[in-house]
């Protein structure tokens, strides 16, 4: 299963324990229900929700600013930069 945002749920450490993939929770991620004003996971919503689209890959745009600027806190930078560009191959592809 691929998240909105082009994550391969099945390779993370929260998958089957604190999350059920966003596609299955609509954007409402146990961190996200933490962290987000409105509950739901920012790329998740712009994508989905409001755009209609299936994913973020969807989106001319990719990868936007926010995109872009949503970086996991226990990633380094460079670990971020490879995160995105591996999440844009998986999405256009």
């Amino acid at each position: 299963m691929i998240s909105a945002c082009g994550l391969k749920c099945d390779e993370c450490e929260f998958f089957g324990k604190t999350c059920d993939g966003c596609m299955i929770v609509k954007g409402q991620t146990f961190w996200a229900k933490e962290h987000m004003p409105n509950k739901t996971c920012p790329l998740f919503n712009c994508a989905v929700n409001e755009k209609s689209y299936k994913d973020c890959g969807d989106c001319a745009e990719l990868p936007c600013k926010m995109f872009r600027e949503m970086k996991d806190p226990n990633s380094s930078e460079e670990e971020h930069q490879q995160s995105l560009i591996r999440r844009v191959e998986i999405l256009r592809n």
